[in-house]
């Protein structure tokens, strides 16, 4: 195999590869050997037909399709072990010139990974608040661990009302016919809930225990069902009973109750505590998030059109898994929005040119920084991540190839932040 490497230009770079006569008819007998099962002649065996006689019947290129898929990985590979500053980022588009007896010639015209052009990205100054915890929220916090201790008491004296936590029975209909998914038996509804089509729980709130009535209401235009979209119902509702939460009152014995502490104080020190390190949390990922924001306005780059469509892959097939974990299909979420996969991905398809772009600047950050992490620290963050804390002694896990990469890949990105945050200039001011 010989190849010429061309200049690149337009982000693409263009190889000729020639295929001597000796070589081609390598890859042609192994296109033979693994085809060959799947033709029949008369006086052969299946898959034991001469290679000559299938040549003389089918053709002389019959083998030549399988012949080149078999050999073009082994001499793009080959290629790419000699320039291995060629970082492709799609499979290259083929030209075949010249196909026969005597050899291959053909072109494959790779794009590769564009060049990077950083701007300013020291030096930078971004401006965050001093995390603060208000009394209120702390008391909103307490008054969230009030609601999910309630209890319910049974109340038969009285009608139904916002907050109750009711059972029901109920039958709808549409034009006077009853439609899938609109009957349910002994069904719990929390009264205020928004759980329910607009104005079902209203209709509930009101009632009495052992009582029957009908409820209007109108399905959403949006309603996920085209079929009752903004059509008129009539549900037949009867009332079997009524609980009233009844939420604890907020002191030491709560606070004995609902956590490890012994006052209510201390709790409310320790929930003070939990928001302080949230709030900080937060506003560190916000001062690294404004700091990346800048630096990428501030590069510039031309973005290869197949990275920004591999982006997109990524995120449906991302999605579609997020979806699936719901028990839900992406198809039938595309449906439910009104969109085809190509009106998503067109939705989409800023935020992947920004994630590209994003990556492809941080990427040239590491690279002009040096920014690099050796087997032996990440061996020694793997070991201290995945030591029995029950031992004495840590033992030593051994890591595979692709954890090693892993590791170092995340140590990287935890230097990368380090050097940003370091060498750019953070104002901190107090919190109104």
């Amino acid at each position: 195999m010989k190849y010429t490497r061309g200049k690149k230009e337009n982000g693409k770079i263009k190889v000729d590869f020639v295929i001597d006569a000796a070589e081609w008819e390598s890859y042609v007998e192994k296109a033979y050997q693994k085809d060959k099962a799947k033709y029949k002649k008369e006086g052969f065996r299946q898959g034991k037909v001469p290679r000559k006689v299938l040549e003389g019947t089918y053709g002389e290129t019959c083998f030549y399709e399988t012949a080149f898929d078999i050999m073009f990985p082994v001499v793009y590979g080959e290629m790419h072990s000699k320039e291995q500053d060629i970082e492709a980022v799609d499979y290259p588009e083929i030209d075949v010139k010249k196909f026969g007896k005597d050899g291959v010639e053909f072109s494959a015209e790779i794009t590769v990974y564009p060049d990077v052009a950083l701007g300013k990205y020291t030096e930078i100054e971004v401006k965050t608040e001093k995390p603060k915890v208000l009394a209120e929220e702390v008391n909103a916090e307490l008054d969230k661990l009030a609601e999910r201790n309630a209890r319910f008491e049974e109340k038969t004296d009285r009608e139904a009302k916002m907050g109750d936590l009711v059972e029901i029975d109920y039958s709808g209909s549409v034009d006077g016919k009853k439609f899938e998914g609109g009957t349910a038996k002994n069904q719990e509804l929390g009264l205020g809930s928004h759980s329910f089509i607009p104005g079902f729980e209203e209709g509930v709130a009101g009632m009495k225990v052992g009582e029957t009535k009908n409820i209007d209401v109108e399905f959403p235009k949006e309603y996920h069902a085209k079929e009752l979209a903004g059509k008129k119902a009539v549900f037949e509702v009867k009332l079997n009973s009524i609980r009233e939460k009844v939420l604890p009152v907020i002191n030491d014995e709560f606070a004995k109750e609902v956590s490890e502490k012994e006052t209510l104080a201390d709790l409310k020190a320790d929930i003070k505590d939990r928001l302080l390190k949230q709030k900080k949390e937060a506003a560190d990922i916000k001062v690294e998030n404004d700091l990346v924001k800048r630096i990428v306005e501030n590069a510039k780059v031309e973005i290869p059109a197949a990275m920004i469509e591999r982006q997109l892959d990524f995120f449906v097939d991302d999605f579609a898994y997020r979806l699936s974990y719901q028990g839900l299909r992406f198809e039938d979420y595309l449906k439910y929005i009104g969109k085809s996969i190509e009106e998503y991905r067109a939705m989409r398809k800023e935020e992947a040119e920004q994630a590209v772009k994003t990556n492809l600047v941080l990427d040239a950050i590491i690279r002009k920084e040096n920014i690099s992490c050796t087997d032996e620290e990440a061996e020694k963050h793997f070991e201290e991540h995945h030591s029995d804390n029950n031992a004495k002694k840590s033992t030593k896990v051994a890591m595979t190839d692709e954890q090693l990469k892993s590791m170092k890949n995340h140590i990287i990105s935890e230097k990368l932040v380090e050097f940003i945050k370091k060498n750019n200039k953070i104002v901190t001011s107090e919190t109104k």
